[in-house]
């Protein structure tokens, strides 16, 4: 089996975004590339073959999730999560701190990745899919060690340690596994903000330590890879502090994590990857709709990930070229023409937006199933978009035209 590597090959003009390949045990990822959501072990309402087809090369799964249920152990057991998942390509799992967030400071306040200045509200915390009366009973609580959860199956706790994580994503068995950390809420004082980053870091450390310990005692060459994760917040002092720490630690990669201002999110990205070791791949995590992702591979990153175009997709939101559009709406109903005219997708070849429509009104699952196609294929679409323009000398030609076409 081939061991993890990153090779960059082609620059933007600011020396920042690049193209590249990221090469792992279950095959290569061109970079920058989209990463479909798995959170339980399944891109939802989607079979591993029609994430393919939608042009998915990478998935990202849930540690948390998948710990709750089945358990990692199981999944062990079960020959690990791509023989469970029937995913022959490459694969990823979080390390369950972005729950120290959104189960603990964002529950219930409707605070996620990104913020408008003076909003708190863009996406439902963590993809739960929670009842009301179920989410007052899940929570996250943190000290120097770790975190202690409630599940939000049935109230148990559960303590969460680095090195604990670490031992989760090895059962697991993904390619790339990322190292535990606390994403804090962007309304936390600095003070606060500070005593989080310290504990990001030693928790950083111990997930190093305790991933190489288990590689030596395992004696494994083909990895996993072991990303750690730069937080700071919006400030700027901050995130180049952990930057300059995470990236002096021998990681294989970096994640950017955290809670950004949609005004912001850009200057805390470049903050981050101007100070990065150059030769080593970056992940946003969290961030999915085009402006950003344009942002992203602009300002350095190579993947990154997001629940909102499947999300969407569950509620009738469709990307099209000219924006989103909801198929629920009235004027829908006797539209014949395809989801988004000169799509080349499964759904937009074979279904009208009337038909989808009419599944959805229906509560048919299979309208869930051709919307999320649809929308991943989209997503893919256009980061590969991005990486053809980049090896081309096309990029800002082609972000101005997809961008303008699309906020139009």
């Amino acid at each position: 089996m081939k061991k993890f590597s990153f090779k960059i090959e082609k620059e933007l003009p600011n020396g920042i975004g690049r193209t590249g390949v990221i090469t792992t045990p279950h095959g290569d990822i061109q970079t920058p590339a989209f990463v479909a959501v798995g959170t339980k072990g399944t891109v939802k309402s989607l079979t591993p073959e029609q994430v393919i087809e939608a042009g998915v090369q990478t998935i990202i799964a849930n540690t948390y999730h998948l710990y709750l249920e089945p358990g990692d152990e199981e999944i062990k057991k079960m020959g690990g999560l791509h023989k469970v998942m029937n995913w022959k390509g490459p694969l990823m799992t979080d390390s369950g701190g972005f729950q120290v967030f959104s189960l603990g400071a964002a529950l219930g306040r409707g605070i996620s990745k990104i913020l408008r200045k003076n909003e708190e509200l863009l996406l439902p915390e963590a993809d739960l899919d929670l009842e009301e009366p179920e989410k007052e009973a899940v929570r996250a609580k943190i000290d120097s060690d770790g975190v202690t959860f409630r599940s939000h199956i049935d109230g148990s706790a559960h303590y969460f340690t680095p090195e604990k994580s670490i031992d989760i994503q090895h059962n697991l068995g993904a390619d790339i596994i990322f190292a535990f950390d606390e994403c804090t809420s962007p309304h936390e004082s600095l003070h606060y903000q500070k005593e989080a980053l310290e504990r990001t870091h030693r928790w950083a450390k111990r997930s190093l330590e305790h991933h190489q310990s288990l590689i030596r005692a395992n004696g494994r060459i083909d990895g996993p890879a072991l990303f750690g994760i730069v937080q700071g917040g919006r400030d700027e002092a901050l995130r180049k502090e952990s930057a300059e720490y995470i990236g002096s630690l021998p990681f294989d990669g970096f994640g950017i994590g955290g809670s950004f201002e949609k005004e912001d999110m850009d200057k805390a990205v470049e903050w981050c990857n101007s100070i990065l070791p150059k030769n080593k791949p970056r992940h946003l995590l969290g961030i999915g709709e085009p402006e950003g992702l344009f942002m992203a591979v602009e300002k350095g990153c190579d993947l990154f990930d997001c629940v909102f175009p499947t999300r969407i997709a569950r509620n009738g939101g469709i990307y099209t070229k000219v924006g989103k559009i909801n198929l629920l709406n009235q004027k829908f109903r006797d539209d014949s023409g395809p989801l988004d005219p000169g799509c080349e997708c499964y759904s937009c070849k074979n279904f009208t937006r009337s038909y989808v429509a009419h599944l959805f009104r229906a509560k048919e699952i299979l309208g869930a199933t051709l919307a999320s196609i649809h929308n991943l294929h989209f997503i893919v679409t256009m980061v590969d978009g991005m990486r053809e323009a980049i090896k081309n000398d096309s990029f800002e030609k082609y972000k101005k035209e997809f961008l303008g076409k699309y906020y139009g």
